[in-house]
């Protein structure tokens, strides 16, 4: 739900690699969407809300823990209007993110260019609130107000800019949307990617705003992707984990843009948990938009409640075991002060993917900002994919410093 901020003040612990966030109990306030008017209030959250079973959503309008407007005490069938602030108060457990630590680049008196860690969102939303990249930074800078001027998925890492004035959000802002910034980032990808520079312009549309899905669609909004293999990586003894460095440059923003377009191609990102994920978009993985939305909807809504979300780069002999039991999903167990069910830690695999913002330059040359390669990409981490060492392929073209 979107928040009328409250003031609370986390509290941070770090276990087993993990960022972690003490229970508390908080109010969700949220102004009603144009897609909910005229639908009832459980309704929207059966529709809209997937954090709890649809049991703890009844006995929490029941108990009077959801009001409309600060006061109307609701029912399952209020019908919600525009205008209309839906509260619910609730003991939130939030999800544990990486430990590490969000990277500084460059600062200096107006602006922050931090290097986001995978698998922390950006802002406060879902499960997630004080483990977001605004809310830390806000902890540990005593009370400094974060104003991010780009976004990344929660799953990816890379280059944001952060800035500390208004004035300064509104200069970064208004230069990113221009068409003056080219950016840069670094996937690894399923398979051989093909030879050359890959242009990708299939139209992107949300499919399910509740589980994040967005698939190619004729009716979608504009999106164009440039592709090129940087580097390709054979594996010895089996061939179907072999992989490729790609290079993407996306011309358009949509949401998981560089990930749909990949999974289009024919291939996704090796560890992405929905566009490479088996056991959602079966063995031809979405390449080319197969697959119809209602199966693959019913199918992706049941991973992290009863079944693991895992990319089919982890079903192999050794792993598909230890990463079945090394993940994120309903344990059974629930809390013992508000009987919400409680979830198992995520598995290395689910706090983030192989998609990384490396670079970010003004083409007139007025900054540029860049981080190192992360491990996956690097040289030695090409090197070191599962039990063998395997031929790293690179063209004389593919290593030098390419030109778009």
């Amino acid at each position: 739900m979107d928040q009328l901020r409250p003031v609370y003040t986390p509290e941070y612990y770090f276990e087993y690699g993990l960022r972690r966030v003490v229970p508390y109990n908080y109010t969700y306030n949220t102004f009603c969407k144009e897609r909910w008017r005229g639908k009832t209030l459980i309704d929207i959250f059966l529709e809209e809300f997937r954090d709890r079973p649809e049991e703890y959503y009844r006995k929490a309008i029941a108990a009077g823990s959801v009001t409309i407007n600060g006061k109307e005490r609701s029912t399952l069938d209020t019908i919600i209007k525009d205008g209309d602030i839906i509260s619910h108060t609730l003991h939130r457990h939030e999800p544990p993110v990486t430990e590490k630590p969000i990277g500084i680049v460059h600062e200096d008196e107006s602006l922050i260019v931090i290097n986001k860690p995978s698998g922390m969102p950006v802002h406060p939303a879902g499960r997630y609130n004080f483990n977001s990249v605004i809310e830390i930074m806000r902890a540990e800078r005593n009370g400094f107000n974060p104003l991010p001027c780009n976004r990344l998925d929660r799953l990816t890492s890379g280059l944001m800019f952060i800035a500390k004035t208004p004035k300064a959000a509104d200069e970064m802002m208004g230069q990113l949307k221009s068409r003056t910034i080219k950016k840069t980032y670094l996937a690894r990808v399923m398979g051989r990617f093909p030879d050359g520079k890959i242009l990708c312009t299939e139209p992107i549309l949300s499919i399910s705003p509740k589980l994040g899905l967005n698939r190619v669609r004729a009716n979608g909004k504009t999106a164009r992707t440039i592709f090129r293999r940087l580097s390709y990586r054979l594996h010895p003894t089996h061939p179907s984990r072999s992989y490729s460095i790609v290079e993407c440059l996306p011309l358009t923003g949509r949401t998981h843009q560089i990930r749909v377009h990949l999974q289009w191609l024919g291939h996704p990102i090796t560890n992405d948990p929905i566009y490479s994920n088996g056991k959602v978009f079966t063995i031809d993985l979405g390449k080319g938009g197969a697959g119809e939305d209602e199966d693959i909807i019913a199918r992706l809504s049941r991973m992290g409640k009863d079944e693991v979300a895992a990319a089919l780069d982890y079903y192999d002999d050794m792993m598909e075991d230890y990463n079945s039991r090394k993940a994120e999903k309903m344990t059974g167990e629930v809390c013992s002060v508000c009987e919400a069910p409680l979830y198992s830690d995520p598995g290395e695999h689910e706090l983030g993917i192989y998609l990384h913002a490396k670079r970010y330059e003004c083409v007139e040359g007025g900054w540029s900002f860049e981080t190192e390669k992360p491990e996956w990409a690097s040289e030695e981490g090409v090197s070191e994919l599962g039990n063998g060492v395997g031929d790293l392929e690179q063209s004389q073209e593919e290593a030098g410093t390419l030109r778009w």
